[in-house]
């Protein structure tokens, strides 16, 4: 397990979770980490990232650390085509500045660092 307790799946873990599943497409989220990967049956799995938040800690179920390691704006832009979906997985820098003092300014220094920094300052271990 990665430190801090969260980990992408493997692609054997990703191929057991759709096992049965007849989908071309599956969007998914909440890691705030983008990934593109395309299954055994053809089926595209597509995180997007996050454009305003990326990373944080969290303890729900476990405590873990999401975190991409850069400030960008991140999202991605899924299409179908006569071969089928496919997604580009887009990086934007912006001035993330205004947005990480307004987080300090408003009592959330974490989120001002992972704002900055694209890293989460642990808030406990």
């Amino acid at each position: 397990m990665a430190p801090g307790g969260a980990r992408m799946a493997s692609p054997a873990e990703v191929e057991e979770r759709l096992a049965g599943a007849e989908a071309a497409l599956v969007a998914c989220g909440h890691s705030h980490v983008q990934r593109a990967m395309r299954s055994a049956s053809g089926c595209l799995i597509v995180n997007p990232g996050s454009v305003g938040l990326q990373a944080y800690d969290d303890d729900h179920l476990h405590y873990h650390i999401m975190q991409n390691g850069s400030p960008d704006a991140r999202y991605a832009i899924v299409e179908r085509g006569a071969a089928g979906w496919g997604a580009a997985l887009i990086a934007v820098p912006y001035d993330w500045r205004p947005m990480a003092e307004l987080a300090a300014r408003n009592g959330r220094p974490d989120w001002a660092h992972a704002i900055a920094t694209g890293y989460a300052r642990p808030s406990h271990q």
